[in-house]
């Protein structure tokens, strides 16, 4: 099949699920030669590992820079409900920016590349694309401040923190949509409105991103020595895996705790979680008499704050994730459910 047939098939794919509104179609159409072939697959494509240090052929060190997936590009592009002659500040370059410029032209994107190499690939790839927004390379969580006022925020790395340089450099009445991730489980997607000295929204879907390097999560190379061995009631499957509303109470009301799963079906499954402070906890499947077994140290009983947090969210009546907002400061962001005056969990300082 022809380039030109492989991406009307996932045009037509992706319209049909919902995933592409109409504004975008043309937009995507644009150029058809300048699009890479792995780009007619609604499929992330990993392009670095180990900032640069690895290699994505082989498989070799830790993902940390990707082609997003058609599908959630587009699902995210859909929240910033972008008008025409408005600005956008897209933070992460990649082809997103070849978007947001055949959407809007060059002159009103702004986008920023942390990485040199990323942003001189980035570069020569919009060139080929016919596209020249203009490509700041620096860290995104600082924003482009001499671009303001944008009248959109779009990012395409997670943050545990929505940056307040983001809500200052956009207009009232602006839209800032960012993957966001606090730490436990898996993503979420996060559209914020700016207001007049704050920025409040609601998770509105699922977004798994890799982190701004700013905002990392401390992974330790190994767990510490001589841990407590304990057991928990609780199935460790249920509270990993149940719901993603679950997944942001966790985050909210366990401040600091990040969380990862592994697991090939129910034969094999560990979850391990810890703090950056010496905390940590894991547990798995396994089964004894009195419960599941658990392997803990630290200061923190961090699976006991887990699972308390867990039958909490439970004995709310298990509100799903679009019931939960987040409200971003200058002094920090604040987790809310159903209002913003409802704030769960301790706020997060800036």
């Amino acid at each position: 099949m022809t380039e030109a047939g492989l991406r009307g098939l996932l045009a037509e794919r992706l319209e049909a699920a919902g995933d592409l509104p109409p504004e975008w179609r043309k937009a995507y159409d644009t150029d058809p030669d300048a699009w890479w072939e792995g780009v007619y697959s609604d499929a992330s494509l990993i392009t670095q590992a180990d900032d640069g240090a690895g290699d994505p052929a082989t498989g070799e060190g830790s993902w940390t820079s990707s082609l997003s997936a058609p599908g959630a590009v587009f699902a995210s592009l859909a929240h910033l409900y972008v008008h025409d002659g408005q600005r956008v500040l897209d933070v992460g370059t990649g082809w997103t920016a070849a978007l947001l410029s055949a959407r809007l032209g060059d002159d009103h994107v702004t986008t920023v590349e942390v990485d040199p190499a990323v942003a001189d690939q980035a570069a020569k790839n919009l060139v080929v694309c016919g596209r020249s927004p203009h490509l700041v390379v620096g860290d995104g969580a600082l924003g482009h401040a001499a671009g303001a006022p944008y009248d959109r925020v779009h990012a395409t790395c997670g943050v545990q923190r929505v940056p307040w340089a983001w809500v200052e450099q956009t207009r009232p009445g602006g839209v800032i949509v960012t993957p966001w991730s606090p730490g436990w489980a898996y993503g979420h997607l996060l559209r914020l409105t700016v207001g007049r000295d704050r920025a409040v929204g609601r998770l509105v879907g699922s977004a798994g991103y890799m982190l701004m390097r700013a905002q990392r999560h401390p992974v330790p190379d190994r767990l510490g020595d001589r841990p407590e061995h304990r057991t928990t009631p609780i199935d460790p499957r249920d509270v990993a895996w149940d719901d993603y509303g679950a997944d942001v109470a966790i985050a909210a009301l366990v401040p600091g705790v990040v969380s990862a799963t592994t697991s090939e079906g129910d034969d094999t499954m560990e979850v391990r979680v810890w703090d950056g402070d010496g905390s940590w906890a894991t547990t798995g499947y396994r089964q004894d008499r009195r419960g599941f077994a658990v392997a803990s140290h630290g200061t923190r009983r961090l699976w006991d704050e887990v699972t308390d947090a867990y039958l909490t969210w439970v004995e709310w009546g298990r509100p799903a994730r679009d019931r939960y907002g987040v409200t971003v400061t200058g002094e920090g962001q604040q987790i809310w459910l159903d209002t913003p005056d409802r704030v769960i969990g301790p706020s997060s300082p800036a």
